[in-house]
């Protein structure tokens, strides 16, 4: 596994939480491929994962059902008296 040469903050895709990551540890999996920056590693080189984007919660969806479609919404209660110009004189 490849070490961080410098302090780095991430956010845990999960929690949504910064997380801190030492130089000189070797970060969880998840954390190591959030860091893109190639020259935050040893080596100059990020470490290669199988899955290089984190699953989060939202990635949970079913793509393949079309958006809901909503209904046009109604003028407001007054519009047609307001355009035919009766000022109530």
């Amino acid at each position: 596994m490849a070490r961080l040469i410098v302090d780095t903050f991430v956010k845990d895709p999960r929690t949504r939480l910064m997380v801190h990551l030492r130089a000189g540890e070797e970060p969880a999996p998840e954390y190591a491929a959030l860091v893109k920056n190639p020259d935050a590693w040893e080596g100059g080189k990020p470490p290669t994962t199988t899955d290089s984007s984190p699953k989060t919660e939202d990635d949970d969806t079913d793509g393949d059902k079309p958006a809901a479609k909503r209904p046009a919404r109604k003028p407001a209660r007054g519009r047609n008296a307001a355009d035919e110009g009766s000022s109530g004189d």
